[in-house]
This record gives C-alpha cells, sequence and structure tokens, in this order.
C-alpha cells in the first residue's frame, strides 16, 4: 500500500522556502507520495496559517494528522539532532581537507604523496583553517577562549589577537617564510594554549567547550585542543631543527 503525505510549503517567484524543499526530499526518501501544496503568495500563506492555527510553513500531514514544521517532521521520524550535544564533526572535517591538501601539493611538487613536506604542509594548513573558523566571529571566539586560556584571561587582548596569531604563524610556516617570526608566535601559544588546556581538563576536570574552531562550535575541551597547540610546538621545534630541506 503507498504511502502518501500533504505537504504545504511556500513557493513564491521571489522565495521558496528551504524547509519546505528539504521536507519533500525527507518525505520522498521515506517512501511516501507527496501530494505538494505551493502557496504562492502572502495572503495564501497567511490564510492557510489562519486555517491551521500555525505560526510557520512548511506544514506536513500524514494519514490526515499534522505532524509539523520540518523539526517536527524529522522528530516524527526519530531523526532529531540534540543542538546542544557534542561534535567532533568540525574537528575531523578540518584535519581531513588539511590532509587531503597536503597530500595533493606533495603528489604535484615531489610526484610523491608521501613527503617531509606532507606533514608539514599538514599542520600548516590545518593550522590556516582553525584560524579562519576562529576569525569568522572574533568576539564569540575571546568568550569562550578566556575561559579557560590562562594568558587570555589575564591580558584581554591576548584573546583577540590569538587567531590573528594562528593565521599568521600558519601562512609563514607553510611557504616557511621569515620563520624568525612564525616560530617564536607557533612556540608561544602553542604552549601556553597546551599548559591551559591540560590544566583546565586534566587538573581542575573541567567539562567546557573549546574554542579551537570558532565560538559556535560543540567541541568539547580537552584532547583535540591539546593536539592542535601540541601541534603548534612540535612544528615550531622541528622548524628549529631542520631550517632547511
Amino acid at each position: 500500500m503507498s504511502k502518501t503525505a500533504q505537504l504545504y510549503r511556500m513557493v513564491t517567484d521571489e522565495h521558496v522556502c528551504p524547509y519546505g524543499v528539504k521536507s519533500k526530499y525527507l518525505l520522498e526518501r521515506r517512501g511516501y507520495a507527496v501530494e505538494d501544496h505551493h502557496l504562492t503568495n502572502r495572503e495564501q500563506t497567511d490564510a492557510f496559517k489562519r486555517e491551521h492555527g500555525v505560526e510557520t510553513t512548511p506544514q506536513t500531514f500524514i494519514n490526515g494528522e499534522r505532524i509539523g514544521g520540518h523539526d517536527a517532521l524529522l522528530e516524527h521520524f526519530g531523526k532529531v539532532r540534540d543542538p546542544d550535544a557534542t561534535s567532533y564533526r568540525p574537528v575531523f572535517a578540518v584535519f581531513a581537507v588539511g590532509l587531503a591538501l597536503a597530500l595533493s601539493l606533495s603528489q604535484f611538487f615531489y610526484d610523491t604523496p608521501l613527503t617531509v613536506r606532507t606533514a608539514e604542509w599538514f599542520v600548516a594548513l590545518s593550522m590556516a583553517m582553525l584560524a579562519m573558523l576562529k576569525l569568522q566571529d572574533v568576539e564569540q571566539f575571546s568568550s569562550m577562549f578566556i575561559g579557560y586560556d590562562m594568558l587570555g584571561r589575564r591580558w584581554v587582548p591576548y584573546a583577540y589577537a590569538y587567531p590573528y596569531l594562528e593565521a599568521t604563524a600558519a601562512v609563514l610556516m607553510a611557504g616557511r617564510i621569515l620563520p624568525w617570526l612564525s616560530i617564536p608566535i607557533a612556540l608561544i601559544i602553542g604552549t601556553i594554549g597546551a599548559v591551559s588546556v591540560f590544566y583546565a581538563v586534566y587538573i581542575q576536570k573541567r567539562e567546557i567547550k573549546c574554542a579551537c574552531v570558532g565560538g559556535s562550535s560543540n567541541v568539547p575541551l580537552g584532547f583535540v585542543s591539546l593536539s592542535e597547540n601540541l601541534a603548534m610546538v612540535g612544528m615550531a621545534l622541528w622548524m628549529l631543527l631542520r631550517p632547511t630541506l
């Protein structure tokens, strides 16, 4: 027996509701034949809302029962995501793309993906992308950062400067440019960061969010942030010991 759902969504020349498109896709993936009703102007949309006593569209009906909007439809199919749940996905995405870029560059320049420069590029490119995420909202990042960074808590300008310092070190290290500048920056911010994270997580046993991928993430403070800082320190020490390739 075929399953049928009724979907009412706003579709006008100026605006196609993205949640309506997503709702239709979700229903079709679940095997529903969708009776797709377009609300083509504001008057139709407002009249529909008044008739059904709802405040938003789209609205989905299954077997005559109103399910609700896109979030309600996700819940109906057991696909609800907790917005407060912790997730390492942003960090994995950064490291995966950083590694892929490093391998690609090494293949292009050296005809093999596995070289010393691959490791260097991986660290530098990952640092650069993490810095970019922080720079999207420096205000929000700094607020989270001050919560656990020892220097940031005592000198607020450092919290604002950190993403710029990390980005500068990353860009310079990627091309091994101005090592006299990039190495001290990476050593200083990496060491302070590593000590701060270790103290907050492993000594104080605090459970707080990490600012490593920006201020809007739900990545827990811990091993990931510690690894980021240790990678910066390691890269700086490596460049000190191996100033040329």
